[in-house]
């Protein structure tokens, strides 16, 4: 597991200070949110009567006024964009950064198949979306227990585990562009994130766009719908599921095949 150690400390700093950022901004929302108790009520009236924007972002199925509801409507949003950022600039230098650093000849002459090299630089991946995920988690409890409330427990489950599952597709997507890249994609795969988003508006606020909901993992990770249905959609989940798998097979296979650059 020597790649895969070197990978989690490559990217240490990266971690902390993407989970200090979005983690500390989802923290200090909650707590501004007592401080915003007397006017939230004119601020929901207002924000419920954006029209279809108001759907677009859920404000048409729970209150802002609510702990809840704010944590669904405005910090979710906050940590979806934030963490699918995150899983794609993570995972779209895993492989590129080999052959754009030219230490893939170095590395390929250690006793370690381009196969175990894919799996480890994926596991680290993975790791490392998890990790983002627990101390995101932890600033966000704690933001609630300082609040004086908690939200409900089992949309709180249900919402960051569709979370973890949208951006280790995304993650594995930008892994796939990795393996085919020769140059870190950075730009391309932040853009990328940031795409599917308003895809999920867009789909949202346009009926003749309804079927983007199954292109973009948003739909079915989106804080208002699970915290409403309290449930996750199955059918968009196991979509994300599948492109997941397709993505990381799709890598490792091009990944051990073709030709690299020294």
């Amino acid at each position: 597991m020597v790649i895969f150690k070197h990978e989690l400390k490559m990217n240490l700093k990266s971690l902390l200070i993407w989970s200090v950022c979005v983690g500390f901004t989802c923290f200090g929302c909650l707590i501004l949110f007592g401080s915003l108790e007397e006017s939230i009520e004119e601020m929901a009236g207002a924000y419920s009567n954006m029209g279809a924007l108001s759907t677009a972002i859920g404000l048409d199925k729970i209150s802002i006024a609510t702990i809840e509801g704010f944590y669904a409507t405005e910090i979710g949003l906050i940590f979806a964009i934030g963490g699918a950022m995150f899983a794609a600039m993570t995972a779209v230098v895993m492989l590129a950064k080999e052959e754009e650093g030219h230490t893939a000849e170095f590395l390929y002459t250690l006793p370690l198949g381009r196969g175990r090299v894919a799996v480890e630089k994926y596991a680290a991946m993975l790791a490392l979306v998890l990790l983002f995920n627990g101390i995101c988690i932890l600033w966000s409890v704690a933001g609630f227990v300082l609040a004086g409330d908690l939200p409900p427990g089992k949309e709180f489950g249900l919402y960051h585990a569709a979370q973890l599952l949208m951006q280790l597709e995304v993650g594995s997507v930008c892994f796939l562009i990795s393996a085919v890249s020769r140059k870190k994609q950075v730009g391309a795969a932040l853009g990328f994130a940031v795409f599917l988003y308003v895809m999920d508006l867009v789909c949202r606020l346009i009926p003749d766009m309804e079927n983007l909901k199954y292109v973009t993992p948003y739909y079915f990770s989106n804080a208002a719908d699970i915290f409403t249905e309290k449930a996750v959609d199955q059918v968009m989940a196991g979509i994300g599921a599948v492109v997941l798998v397709v993505s990381a097979v799709a890598a490792f296979g091009i990944y051990t095949r073709r030709d690299l650059m020294a």
